[in-house]
């Protein structure tokens, strides 16, 4: 199944779980699982935030930018991939000059999750 994220409108979210400025994505979201392109501008941020039911995988795309998971900083540039498992949680900035675009996959660990 091809999913074209240019044909997806982008989101405008403020202050996305408690974060700072804008987070952007264009999500394709099947009830089982978000599959998303997300862009932070410049010192904007994802709030930190549980993962309860759900996990994410992250894959950074371009720009840089700091997550802290369970109290763990990593800074994370193009190519690098972040894990966020059931259960924990994580906070996501921009700390670059340029957008930060991410491709990110969260899928559901609900009652239902692999039926």
């Amino acid at each position: 199944m091809k999913i074209n994220f240019n044909e997806i409108l982008e989101q405008v979210n403020y202050n996305f779980n408690g974060g700072e400025g804008q987070f952007k994505p264009r999500i394709f979201n099947d009830g089982l699982n978000k599959i998303l392109i997300g862009k932070l501008e410049k010192n904007c941020s994802i709030g930190l935030h549980k993962h309860i039911n759900t996990s994410e995988i992250i894959y950074i795309i371009k720009g840089s930018g700091i997550m802290l998971t369970d109290n763990e900083e990593e800074i994370l540039n193009p190519g690098d991939v972040t894990y966020c498992r059931e259960g924990h949680s994580h906070t996501f900035k921009n700390v670059c000059d340029e957008d930060l675009i991410f491709f990110a996959v969260i899928p559901n660990h609900g009652e239902n999750y692999g039926k």
